[in-house]
């Protein structure tokens, strides 16, 4: 990503929950008002996480900095205006009492872009802890409903050791994280 000539990063501050909305608004007002070549990117950092949804996996992409909009940008002062009347923007982080909303060093925007990146890249990552002797229920698979207790975490694979009785006996499975739920 690279920093467009003169441009700096803002973080416009937005109602929460209301990212995408007030991102969708921000690009639209820009381009109907002309100062499209104002603006570069809007980004939402956001994450991949991965959810167990009645017994399938969903991935669901999670605000990373819920309330926060990451807006590169040159800020005259029309377009400071034009911003912040924007529905669902509340205003500039980092803004002093009727001065200039204060850029991001470059520092901070390489932290989260490169926060950015690496989530995107680690969007296969499923982060369940999972502790020995848990009792844990097989969702996925031919052994789909059996209940049993883990034995090894091999959080490298992302695979655990789980312990079953089949016909009586103890049996040891080898399942991913996303095959078992933790026993309700």
């Amino acid at each position: 990503m690279s920093v467009n000539e003169g441009m700096k990063w803002y973080v416009v501050r937005a109602i929460s929950g209301q990212e995408t909305k007030t991102k969708h608004y921000i690009e639209t007002e820009m381009t109907r008002t002309g100062m499209s070549d104002l603006l570069g990117q809007v980004l939402i950092p956001t994450e991949k996480v991965y959810q167990i949804r009645n017994g399938k996996k969903v991935l669901k992409e999670r605000n990373f900095f819920p309330g926060y909009i990451m807006v590169e940008a040159v800020l005259t002062g029309e377009l400071v205006h034009t911003l912040k009347n924007i529905p669902g923007v509340i205003g500039f982080l980092g803004e002093t009492k009727g001065g200039e909303p204060t850029p991001l060093r470059l520092s901070e925007v390489n932290r989260m872009l490169g926060k950015v990146d690496e989530l995107a890249e680690s969007a296969e990552q499923v982060t369940i802890p999972f502790v020995l002797g848990e009792s844990v229920k097989v969702i996925d698979g031919p052994f789909r409903d059996f209940v049993g207790s883990i034995e090894k975490i091999h959080e490298d694979k992302r695979k655990l050791e789980v312990m079953v009785k089949i016909f009586g006996r103890r049996t040891p499975l080898e399942l991913s994280f996303m095959q078992v739920e933790k026993e309700s």
